[in-house]
Parts: structure tokens; C-alpha cells; sequence
């Protein structure tokens, strides 16, 4: 399959604006833009955008200006995917809006944040970040006088619900149908899917080399770090150390990027779909990595989470970020009068799953430092720990 040029005709697999599933709430269309130019628009200007600027990636904001944010790896994630779609066909602004969207829902502090939450919900239905990104564009962001949330297209709302229980599938009509019968979202959602992974798989070995948790030697044992640190390594012998962890992080993504390119080309070209709707009926993934690039990845994925996740530091920052998760929680619900300016009538007469509802989505909207200034401010004044 030849390459794409950006501007060119959409590949028959790619989603269309003029044939999308369309809206909850109808609109009148967008010119000049498309549609889903439209829905990226919206995510950019909505609140829960501007506040990823201020939630954590794998270090707490206030650790440092150089590590990455949740905005500045949602940006990067969209940068890999726009590439990708631009060379397969595929709808660069649809990827685009759904790269941009992923983790609105995201917790404060990250990873930790989202289990300690989700812990404190168990008896109220649970949180899963996936499905809260879906509730804010769906129903928390208040823009529009005509309609709750921000009315994204269905695919793109598709795009953002990467993982669904079957549970709550059953709850979200027909985006929740290909959850129940196994089937898979249009190339762009599993585009976003891939490019989030090889984001935060390269940056993250960038962030953590600058904070000392790892090492060169440590990842040079690894056959993906180490194929193109040597490299790096041999054709620019006078670089200084910085640069050096620059052009390897490139190299690596460079090399996924390209091997996705090609693998999914020649899957594309032996299943040849006519349509999005044939994506989707596809009993498998279409885009994905060859074999040995892919184990590759993993490696790398798997290191990560072993030597850097489970760094003393990050343990500290997690320990702290429960504590703080809980101790909020607890609080809102026991003293529903804290948020009556926000909650409206969700005090202390309505039901509790329905007062515990509201009071995750206030702490899931929060940054780690306005989470921290009300832990200091309403449980523990003073405390730095």
C-alpha cells in the first residue's frame, strides 16, 4: 500500500466524518470544519484538558518543570498518532481528538491515585479512568447551553472508551455493544490505544534517566535501549550525555513507528476492509506491531514497571497519594455541605451512591496541587510529609 499524503483521500477502512454514527444531541454541521475537527476543538478548550497540565505522568507536578505531564504525554501521543494515521489512510483528526481526550478522566497522582479512588468506590460501583474520560466529555464539562458534556461524535467517544467492563457495557447502549460482542473499535481508537502505550514507554525511560532512578547500563540490556544507544553511540562519539538519551529515545520510536507502519500495511492489504463496519467486525486488531518489535516493547514495558514504577521514590509519592485519595474522600462524604456550591442538590439527603458518585468525579477532576492544598486545608493542616 502506498504512502499517504496528509490532505490525501481517506483509505475505504478509515472513518468518514459524513458517514459517522453522528451525535447524542444533533447539531447542525461544523463548516468549515469537519466534524471531527470539531470534537478536537472542543476537547482542547474544555476545563479537564487545561487541568492535565497539572497531573501527574509518573512524578507529581511540583517534582520538577522537565518531567512529563499528563498534558505534555497527551500531546506526544497524539503526535505519534497523527503520523501513523497520515500514513495508513486513516482520519488524522479523529486519531487526533481521541489522542487528545484519553486521560481527561485521570486521576491526581497518577496511577496511584486512580487504585486508591477505585477502592474507595468499590461499594459504589467502582472508577476506571477510561470510562470517568468518557462521563467528562459525556456529562461533567459544562460549555454548552443545549447539551450536557461536550456531544462528541460516537467515534470518538468510541476512541476514548478504550477499556469497558461488561457490566457497564450493558449501561452505554451502543458504544457498549462491541464490549459485549467482542468486537473491535475503527483503526483510529486502536491507533490511539497504541500510540499512548509507545509514548509512555519511551518518555518514560527519557523522565526517568533524568531523575536517577534508572540507569544506562540498566537499559542497555535490554535489546531495544541498547540497538539504538549503540548506534547513537558510534555515528556521534563527541555528543554529550543528554543528547545521547535524546537521540536514543528518538531512535526507539522511530524504529516502533516505522515497523507498526509497515506490519499493519501488509495486515491491511491481506484483509482488505471495505469499510470501518468490516474493521470492526474483524475478530482481531489490525494495527500492530510485527512480532519481534512488539516482544521488544513488552520487554521495555516490562522493565519500567519493575525497576522505575516500583522505584522507593515513586512507592513514596504512591503511599502519599493513597493517603491523600482516602483521607479526601472520606471527608467529602461525611461533610457533603464542602461541596454544595458544586454539587447542588447531592448533599446529605440524596443516596449515597449517588453522593459518592458526585464526590469522585470532584476528586478525579482535581490536580495533585489543589489535591494537596485541600488535604492540608481540611485534614491535616500543616502537613508536608
Amino acid at each position: 500500500m502506498p504512502s499517504l499524503a496528509a490532505g490525501s483521500a481517506l483509505a475505504p477502512w478509515a472513518a468518514h466524518d459524513d458517514q459517522s454514527r453522528g451525535r447524542l444531541y444533533p447539531e447542525p454541521p461544523a463548516h468549515p470544519r469537519s466534524e471531527f475537527q470539531r470534537d478536537r476543538d472542543r476537547i482542547i478548550h474544555c476545563g479537564a484538558f487545561r487541568r492535565l497540565m497539572y497531573k501527574t505522568q509518573v512524578f507529581v507536578n511540583h517534582e520538577g518543570d522537565m518531567y512529563r505531564t499528563r498534558l505534555t504525554h497527551s500531546l506526544e501521543v497524539s503526535q505519534i498518532g497523527r503520523s501513523v494515521a497520515v500514513a495508513l489512510g486513516l482520519n488524522e483528526h479523529l486519531t487526533e481528538a481521541i489522542c487528545l481526550a484519553h486521560d481527561l478522566g485521570h486521576t491526581p497522582f497518577g496511577h496511584a491515585g486512580q487504585e486508591a479512588l477505585n477502592d474507595c468506590m468499590r461499594e459504589h460501583g467502582g472508577f476506571e479512568h477510561n470510562l470517568q474520560s468518557l462521563r467528562v466529555v459525556d456529562k461533567l464539562e459544562e460549555k454548552y447551553a443545549e447539551f450536557p458534556g461536550l456531544n462528541l461524535c460516537f467515534e470518538t467517544r468510541e476512541g476514548i472508551l478504550k477499556h469497558c467492563s461488561r457490566r457497564n457495557a450493558r449501561e452505554l447502549g451502543e458504544l457498549g455493544e462491541r464490549f459485549l460482542d467482542r468486537q473491535q473499535p475503527g483503526l483510529e481508537a486502536q491507533l490511539a490505544n497504541l500510540a499512548d502505550e509507545i509514548a509512555y514507554n519511551n518518555h518514560d525511560v527519557d523522565d526517568g534517566l533524568r531523575a536517577g532512578m534508572i540507569s544506562i547500563e540498566q537499559l542497555c540490556e535490554l535489546e531495544i535501549f541498547n540497538t539504538c544507544y549503540q548506534e547513537v553511540v558510534a555515528k556521534y562519539p563527541e555528543l554529550i550525555e543528554r543528547t545521547v538519551i535524546h537521540e536514543t529515545v528518538r531512535c526507539m520510536i522511530n524504529h516502533v513507528v516505522c515497523d507498526l507502519i509497515e506490519n499493519t500495511r501488509r495486515e491491511l492489504d491481506r484483509v482488505s476492509p471495505a469499510s470501518i463496519d468490516d474493521v470492526r467486525r474483524h475478530g482481531k486488531s489490525m494495527l500492530d506491531m510485527s512480532a519481534g518489535v512488539g516482544k521488544a516493547h513488552r520487554e521495555l514495558k516490562r522493565f519500567l514497571r519493575q525497576t522505575l514504577y516500583s522505584h522507593e521514590r515513586v512507592r513514596r509519592m504512591t503511599d502519599k497519594a493513597d493517603r491523600i485519595m482516602r483521607s479526601l474522600f472520606s471527608c467529602y462524604m461525611s461533610r457533603p455541605d464542602l461541596l454544595s456550591e458544586r454539587l447542588g442538590s447531592v448533599g446529605e439527603g440524596a443516596a449515597e451512591e449517588t453522593r459518592a458518585r458526585a464526590v469522585a468525579d470532584y476528586i478525579a477532576g482535581m490536580t495533585d496541587r489543589f489535591a494537596l492544598g485541600e488535604y492540608q486545608r481540611l485534614i491535616e493542616p500543616g502537613d508536608e510529609r
